[in-house]
């Protein structure tokens, strides 16, 4: 009877080398969460961000090592090609930029430092799973395992009210987002009677299938649901708070990695499984692509923090990144990678100025930025360089990237919606040249004394506070200001920076990284 039963019931093989990016995020959280029970200060404040470092780059150098092997983990639930090792990659720079900008904030030791730095890991290895899932479940999964840990992250700093309420908000919204998508994978299941994309693509082929109500209505859900999660307008209610009150690292991590995972996974959804009813869903991601470019730019003209102003930038930069899913080919796959990791570098190098200036002032007000260049003119010059990228400036690989986006609009016969991205483009400069020339100009601020503190939450800690230098602003809008610990943001801010400009002007190596993903898919459009 055991044999039977041992015969029948068949383990699926799994390829060990394959999974080996992910492995180093699951096990490197493990590892951190350890190592932060230690009662050693050293431990806590200094081993557990190196191994958390440690293990992002553990993940991206596995991927590297794996660049050229191709094939499906897990009986085909992760595809094994370059866009899941992409993924693999940028998620792990952003886990190293988020991990360097919270050394010596008030978010890690608030939430003490091993679950902060093993909730950080987890996340990016659901992103990775998000992205390189092939099956409706483990998509599914990929979300949550990628999301869950973002709304504790964002709630991390304990004592300040902004904070609190900016993990609530993700976490309202969010599973607003999840629970539609969820319903929306459910209805195509019910259609195609399938989770696999290859099996809903094959599906597809019966011309009938393709007016079901239970598909139109499930691909309808779907799309809601990830745009949920890329902070595509009208569904980026959530992203102006949640980058404003949530701690900066946290902020970054959710504004690169997660755009990287998501924009992948939508290439992966629409382009791979659901290509045969590109004429349904196409013209609705164009209109989706077009009301972001809008919503993003105008509503970052009113904004006088930097957060909330990037924030609203990112929204519209979603729009010019969903441009690439909507043409539904090689090329247009290729511009998003492009896009997405260009996008990467460059907010990175954004948030980690804001970082250095809240650090200083306990703002992020567009008023503590006036005379940055004369303080700080590494973090000017990083800062200027990302706002000129942002833009889509000549020399930098945002100018790059949106040339790309531009030509795969055009070749797929959407040269409409090229224009549209043209002049989102035009507007966006009215807001990032207006902090460029706050940096610029003006004299020097004097970085005033963080303020005293209001009324305190319950269960907040004063002598915590007082011994690490920690007090909330009295507005808690902003991070509170941390004296010192400012070399990180110098690190992030100057590397990013570089990237921005010799991406800019070198593009040739990402061009040719990114075209790979193109070719290594060929049956896929």
């Amino acid at each position: 009877m055991s044999s039977l039963v041992s015969a029948a019931v068949k383990a699926p093989d799994i390829d060990w080398a394959g999974l080996s990016p992910l492995l180093a995020l699951l096990g490197g959280s493990i590892v951190v969460l350890l190592v932060g029970l230690l009662r050693s200060r050293v431990a806590r404040y200094g081993v557990v961000p190196f191994l958390t470092i440690v293990s992002f780059a553990a993940a991206a150098g596995l991927a590297v090592w794996q660049w050229d092997e191709r094939g499906a983990l897990i009986s085909g639930a992760l595809a094994l090609d370059p866009l899941y090792l992409l993924t693999a990659i940028g998620v792990a720079a952003a886990g190293v930029a988020a991990t360097l900008l919270g050394v010596g904030t008030a978010a890690p030791r608030e939430a003490a430092h091993g679950e902060f730095h093993g909730l950080l890991l987890v996340s990016g290895a659901g992103m990775v799973v998000f992205a390189g899932a092939q099956n409706l479940v483990v998509t599914f999964v990929g979300l949550e395992l990628l999301s869950i840990p973002l709304y504790i992250l964002a709630a991390t700093e304990l004592h300040r009210r902004r904070s609190l309420e900016s993990g609530l908000k993700y976490l309202i919204v969010g599973s607003v987002g999840s629970a539609t998508l969820l319903y929306g994978f459910a209805l195509i299941y019910g259609a195609t009677g399938s989770t696999d994309y290859a099996a809903i693509r094959t599906a597809l082929g019966d011309a009938a299938l393709r007016d079901d109500v239970l598909l139109l209505g499930g691909m309808a859900m779907a799309i809601v649901g990830l745009c949920f999660k890329a902070s595509v307008a009208p569904f980026h209610q959530w992203t102006p708070d949640v980058y404003e009150g949530a701690p900066t690292a946290v902020t970054t991590f959710m504004a690169t990695a997660t755009k990287v995972a998501t924009l992948v996974a939508m290439i992966r959804l629409f382009d791979v499984a659901l290509p045969g009813v590109s004429d349904v869903w196409g013209p609705v991601l164009a209109a989706l692509a077009v009301i972001a470019m809008i919503v993003g730019n105008v509503g970052a003209l009113g904004q006088s923090s930097a957060k909330r102003l990037l924030a609203f930038s990112s929204v519209a930069q979603a729009g010019y990144m969903l441009v690439g899913v909507v043409v539904g080919t090689q090329l247009g796959a290729q511009a998003t990678t492009f896009y997405v990791l260009a996008y990467l570098v460059m907010t990175a190098a954004a948030f980690a100025v804001v970082a250095a200036v809240e650090r200083e002032s306990g703002t992020d007000d567009g008023a503590a930025f006036e005379g940055l260049a004369q303080r700080r003119p590494v973090h000017a010059v990083a800062l200027t360089l990302s706002l000129l990228g942002l833009a889509g400036v000549p020399a930098t690989v945002g100018f790059v990237a949106k040339l790309r986006i531009i030509e795969s609009a055009v070749d797929g016969d959407y040269a409409w919606l090229a224009i549209v991205l043209v002049v989102g483009s035009m507007i966006s400069f009215a807001y990032y040249l207006r902090l460029i020339a706050r940096v610029w100009s003006g004299a020097p601020r004097e970085t005033p004394a963080p303020a005293t503190a209001v009324a305190p939450l319950a269960g907040a800690d004063p002598v915590g506070d007082a011994l690490s230098g920690v007090r909330a602003p009295a507005s808690a809008a902003a991070e509170p200001a941390v004296p010192g610990a400012v070399w990180p943001t110098t690190v992030v801010a100057g590397i990013s920076g570089a990237a921005v400009l010799v991406l800019g002007i070198v593009p040739g190596p990402l061009m040719d990284t990114v075209e790979a993903v193109g070719r290594s898919l060929p049956t896929i459009f």
